[in-house]
């Protein structure tokens, strides 16, 4: 399967993470929790990181995977 992470980084330090495989939010500092808690809870917010895995991760790997099945 494919699994999509979108991480939030400022000064090489992660505040919160997308995981596609969880399938919300999770914050690392105090601010990336408040921010996860308030993501989390917008149906909207979550809807488009899952958009991102099928159009963006899925589209993507298909045209990978058929470029290295071609090559051998």
């Amino acid at each position: 399967g494919i699994e999509y992470i979108d991480s939030y980084v400022f000064n090489k330090v992660e505040h919160i993470r997308f995981n596609s495989t969880v399938g919300r939010y999770v914050g690392y500092t105090e601010y990336g929790v408040k921010n996860a808690e308030a993501w989390n809870s917008d149906a909207g917010i979550l809807g488009q990181e899952q958009a991102q895995l099928e159009s963006y991760c899925k589209h993507n790997a298909d045209i990978y995977y058929s470029a290295i099945r071609d090559k051998t």
